[in-house]
């Protein structure tokens, strides 16, 4: 069989996506090793519109519960359900590879299945890069997040540190003061990262202050976070804080490697796209969400991305 479209990955982009292809009739096969993408393991969202706190698990069983009600359930349909469906699942499925063949792309997956399609959306998210820090893994989302924008007023009238010296740091530096008592970023480097009018505007906070040149060696506390120490990098001089929270912005790892050979990344492995339209720069496959190119990484966003490229899709498919 070949397919109208394949969707890659089970987070909000490819979610939304599967569900506005499912509705507009497509032949679609979507393919996801996991429900929920980075949220999944969040204990309780509140930016999720619609539903003013749900949990990371949650999230991901109403992104399964949406998408799965318009699916036949697999490559196979029983008599009599979803007679009409033209979306078809497949869970556990992780993608090894897509191959160009003629017109045609084959998308390969680790356990040896090949499917056939016109069009691909990519929508496969990234994943944080953690803290190498002692005790980092044992409080995370126990004090220690990976979002300012999830998690920022969990924490007012708190002290707490942003580790990190891009953008994403300064960003959610500024977040963070809209709550919290006081805010210290640290970042491993002489020098930020980060735009020089941003950290100029963030630094000027009289509840703000920077630290540069120094390592997280230790996140401190028992049940929740209530310390970190760190070190200078040249005087190798240990520093305890006191913090109430630690929010980690140094960077995402891209879920790309397996379409390296198919579509142009950036040099952080991010796919390029055009923001209009979602389209890659290889005719036929699109990319949605957090594994792109695009400036702000939020459930939300993703979400929107992925509706954009289905109409896209639909558009080039039968109108062009």
């Amino acid at each position: 069989m070949t397919y109208d479209l394949i969707i890659i990955g089970g987070g909000p982009a490819g979610s939304a996506a599967a569900v506005y292809a499912a509705r507009k009739r497509l032949q679609t096969l979507f393919i996801t090793a996991e429900w929920g993408g980075q949220s999944v393991v969040s204990e309780t969202i509140y930016n999720w519109i619609g539903s003013p706190t749900i949990s990371g698990h949650g999230l991901a069983e109403s992104f399964k519960k949406h998408v799965t009600v318009n699916a036949k359930g697999g490559e196979t349909q029983k008599e009599g359900e979803n007679a009409d469906s033209t979306l078809a699942v497949k869970e556990g499925e992780k993608v090894n590879s897509i191959v160009k063949n003629r017109e045609l792309f084959v998308v390969k997956t680790e356990s040896g299945l090949e499917f056939e399609t016109k069009t691909i959306l990519i929508s496969t998210g990234s994943g944080r890069r953690k803290l190498e820090a002692k005790g980092a893994d044992r409080l995370e989302h126990k004090g220690l997040t990976y979002c300012a924008s999830c998690d920022g007023p969990l924490f007012s009238d708190m002290d707490v540190v942003v580790a990190g010296g891009g953008n994403a740091g300064f960003e959610s530096a500024a977040q963070l003061l809209a709550y919290c008592k006081s805010v210290t970023l640290l970042h491993r480097s002489d020098t930020f990262r980060a735009d020089e009018i941003t950290v100029e505007k963030v630094l000027k906070n009289p509840k703000m202050k920077a630290i540069k040149n120094v390592d997280i060696l230790e996140i401190l506390g028992d049940k929740f976070v209530e310390g970190l120490i760190y070190k200078d990098r040249i005087t190798e001089k240990e520093t305890k804080l006191d913090v109430s929270g630690v929010f980690v912005e140094i960077g995402q790892i891209p879920n790309t490697s397996f379409a390296k050979d198919i579509v142009p990344l950036d040099e952080y492995g991010r796919i390029k796209i055009d923001p209009m339209t979602q389209k890659t720069q290889t005719k036929g496959i699109w990319a949605a969400g957090d594994c792109t190119d695009v400036l702000y990484h939020q459930n939300n966003i993703a979400t929107g991305d992925g509706v954009r490229a289905l109409e896209d899709i639909y558009l080039s498919i039968h109108t062009k």
